[in-house]
């Protein structure tokens, strides 16, 4: 399942870092932040919650970037 989440980025390396983060977040089998449009699609693996997911998501990119936001 993908879903898109708006996010609020600073820069696009910060956008890199927060895609890389992702990524590596159990539960995620893809990411990819858009810096232009401050957006984040997450493609979740079968029989994840992506809520549940997605609050990982946000704790590992808020390592990268503590102002970090995602609209979930």
């Amino acid at each position: 399942m993908k879903k898109t989440y708006q996010i609020e980025v600073d820069c696009a390396n910060c956008a890199n870092l927060m895609e890389q983060a992702a990524n590596k977040t159990a539960g995620v089998q893809n990411a990819v932040v858009n810096f232009m449009t401050q957006k984040m699609i997450v493609e979740f693996a079968e029989g994840q919650d992506p809520k549940t997911v997605m609050q990982d998501v946000l704790r590992a990119c808020k390592k990268v970037e503590p102002d970090c936001e995602i609209t979930l």
